[in-house]
């Protein structure tokens, strides 16, 4: 049996936003502690990684370990109206495999839609020791991911002891936006060695903008022409990390 209920239907639909800027077909993995999912996007350029702990619930009810398969563009179709006042709960039909929602407002909706086959293991966390840690808020983060998609498709990040910096050159301009260590938008910087990396525009600012909607924080860690890792805090017990792979420039 899985049984779950949440009180914000709205912060559901927001990470699940989250989720769908890489993957459209999410395997989830419940057990007695919570609900998981790790996986990479199709051209294995970016991982999404999600937990969302059983005390995160209202109610949480799974008596054995299980994964479950949904398209995530269609369970977004029904949580489109979905408010921070309604309360949501999502319950596997043992009989039937469908997954149900119900939303409970001002009146009752209750969705159900099909699940998928599951496929593959799931991908492992990449092993990385990252040497530049920037916290830093999503709000700020998402304007520099903005500013710098005006005049090119990529982004270098460049960390040092005293600034965090991210810079885009294109063919028509540039952009250059200077974080100091005692900006109020960047809330910490522990660098063990200068790093620089640049990534794509493409990937990095869709990743920011729909997660920024269900985090105000997030710890971006770096080195150099390595993959960068992305955690967004969560107000519950739960955990939204991303890992991107660098694009690899000449000097």
């Amino acid at each position: 049996m899985f049984k779950v209920k949440l009180t914000d239907a709205r912060l559901w639909r927001n990470l699940m936003t989250a989720i769908s800027t890489l993957i459209d077909e999410a395997t989830f993995s419940a057990n007695a502690d919570g609900i998981a999912l790790r996986a990479m996007d199709p051209s294995h350029v970016a991982m999404v990684d999600f937990s969302w702990s059983k005390a995160a619930f209202e109610e949480y009810a799974c008596d054995q370990p299980m994964k479950f398969c949904v398209n995530i563009s269609e369970m977004l179709k029904l949580l489109r109206g979905a408010g921070s006042d309604e309360i949501l709960e999502l319950s596997l039909d043992e009989q039937t495999g469908r997954l149900n929602l119900r939303l409970q407002g001002k009146y009752v909706r209750t969705f159900s839609m099909a699940t998928l086959e599951t496929t593959g293991e799931e991908a492992p966390v990449p092993k990385i020791s990252f040497n530049a840690k920037a916290r830093i808020t999503t709000d700020c983060l998402k304007q520099a991911m903005d500013d710098a998609a005006t005049v090119s498709d990529h982004v270098r990040l460049e960390a040092s002891l005293e600034k965090f910096v991210l810079r885009a050159t294109g063919d028509l301009g540039s952009a250059t936006i200077e974080l100091e260590k005692d900006s109020e938008a960047l809330l910490s910087l522990e660098v063990k060695e200068e790093s620089k990396a640049t990534f794509s525009l493409n990937y990095l600012a869709e990743i920011i903008k729909a997660a920024s909607i269900a985090s105000d924080v997030a710890t971006v860690e770096f080195s150099s022409n390595m993959p960068i890792k992305i955690d967004f805090e969560l107000t519950h017990q739960g955990k939204l990390s991303y890992f991107l792979a660098p694009r690899i420039e000449t000097e």
